[in-house]
Formats: structure tokens, C-alpha cells, sequence
């Protein structure tokens, strides 16, 4: 995925989650949100993918079943929902192991507990994509595989 498309898709996610927040506030429960936010952006034509459950093979050992993402977008962002009063690092953590191991450009975790919304979102970049692309809100991914 080129940078300007991973840009026009984690825009849109990051709009569409603006407009839930701002039309519900805070306070409901995750899967509530999840719905609404898969629902908005496969109205806006993105393929989405809901509790996605993950296998994978690690030197040999086959995982199956490991992991289950809140969306899959695109097959190229990992999106997690939460809704919590604030965020933990093991959630940006976990977010970052969920697209390394997808071998996915970028995740998003969206927090819907917090009060303002701009403060409840966070952007991963899998710092072993080499075309993961620019934050769509004006920072730059230098520092790519940071966790914003």
C-alpha cells in the first residue's frame, strides 16, 4: 500500500471514529462502537473485517487461532477499539505486535473512553514496511515503528 492510500484509509478511520465520538461521547461498550465504526466505513466502500481471529507460525510453531483483532481495513490497518478511562502502553504494545506479526503497514488504537477523542488515538507503523507512510494528520513517521 502506497503512503497516500494508508494516509486516505487511517483518515477515514480517524474521521468516522471522530463522528461516533462526538455524536455518542463516551461511556458505552467497545463492541458498540466497533459495530458503528465497521458499519460507517463499509458504507464509505472499505472492506472491513470484524473479530478477525489471527493464526500464525513462529520458527516452525503454528499458532492457530492466536489472536483476534477488534477490524481488519483493507487487509492493511489493524484497528483496535477500546473504551477505557485511559490508555495503557500494553494496549499500543499489543497493537504493534498485532501488525508485525499481520506484516501490515500501520494499526490504529482508538479509545472511545476518553473525553476528547484526539486524546484517545494512537498510530503504529511497522517499522520493517519501508513504504508505511505519513501520519494523515501532519506529523511525520521518521521514526518509523514508533508508537504515536
Amino acid at each position: 500500500m502506497m503512503a497516500n492510500e494508508l494516509n486516505t484509509v487511517t483518515g477515514a478511520i480517524v474521521d468516522a471514529a471522530f463522528n461516533i465520538h462526538v455524536n455518542l461521547g463516551p461511556g458505552l461498550l467497545e463492541s458498540v462502537y466497533e459495530t458503528i465504526l465497521a458499519r460507517d466505513l463499509a458504507r464509505q466502500g472499505f472492506h472491513v473485517e470484524r473479530q478477525k481471529t489471527i493464526s500464525f507460525d513462529y520458527q516452525g510453531l503454528w499458532f492457530e487461532n492466536a489472536f483476534r483483532v477488534d477490524l481488519l481495513i483493507e487487509s492493511q490497518v489493524v484497528v483496535e477499539v477500546k473504551s477505557v478511562v485511559s490508555l495503557a502502553e500494553a494496549h499500543t504494545k499489543q497493537l504493534l505486535t498485532y501488525v508485525r506479526l499481520l506484516d501490515y503497514p500501520a494499526g490504529l488504537l482508538l479509545n472511545f473512553g476518553s473525553s476528547k477523542m484526539k486524546d484517545g488515538i494512537k498510530r503504529v507503523v511497522n517499522r520493517d514496511m519501508s513504504d508505511a507512510g505519513s501520519d494523515p494528520h501532519g506529523s511525520s513517521d521518521s521514526d518509523a515503528g514508533a508508537i504515536r
